[in-house]
């Protein structure tokens, strides 16, 4: 498939998942043919972050999306639409401050290097913490290092001291990915008040 043609299909998937009033928020497409569609609600400052996306939603834009590659023409070997779940990629400014408060998985463009002030690896490039915004606006994530595994037999204090909390600015452009943390507890929902660490 040729690159205006993957430009024109990929435009055609956005305008028709938009039309049935969905947010496109990943197009995927696999060498093998497989074309892979994940969508969400739209999102608008003021209104709840969760809105569940069902199967009957995914049904609807799988009819509509099958219609519409086949006028425009489109090769595929399989068709998957599905909802976000719970590691969903966080792609522009709306989607950060919908998710303000939400742990999130980043990882940088480069290394962080003299900003860490010695504070932090200065190749550290992966950070997992709660996402939030400074006094002045700027972007931040706040964080504990997990602390050292006790060596065996090594006996530790319930006064143990928890890793000192640490925060990091960063501009949208510095990063490579951003995607909530994929946390989850027994019953299978997100922790409220995980405490995040660092990711390898």
């Amino acid at each position: 498939m040729g690159g205006s043609t993957g430009q024109r299909g990929a435009a055609a998937d956005d305008r028709s998942v938009s039309g049935l009033g969905y947010e496109l928020v990943e197009l995927e497409r696999s060498a093998g043919g497989l074309l892979r569609v994940t969508i969400d609600w739209p999102w608008m400052p003021g209104e709840p972050a969760e809105r569940a996306v069902t199967v009957d939603d995914c049904e609807r834009v799988t009819r509509q999306l099958q219609y519409v590659l086949e006028v425009e023409g489109i090769d595929y070997r399989r068709l998957e639409v599905s909802s976000p779940g719970i590691d969903r990629p966080l792609r522009d400014e709306r989607d950060f401050e919908r998710f303000v408060g939400e742990v999130v998985d980043l990882t940088l463009k480069a290394p962080i290097g003299a900003a860490a002030g010695g504070q932090v690896h200065a190749n550290r490039k992966k950070f997992r913490g709660t996402l939030g915004r400074t006094e002045d606006g700027a972007w931040q994530i706040v964080w504990r290092d997990e602390s050292p595994p006790a060596k065996p037999g090594q006996r530790v204090s319930a006064k143990r001291a928890p890793a000192p909390e640490q925060a990091m600015t960063f501009e949208l452009d510095e990063l490579q990915s951003a995607r909530l943390a994929p946390l989850v507890d027994f019953k299978g929902r997100k922790p409220a008040g995980g405490q995040p660490g660092q990711v390898d």
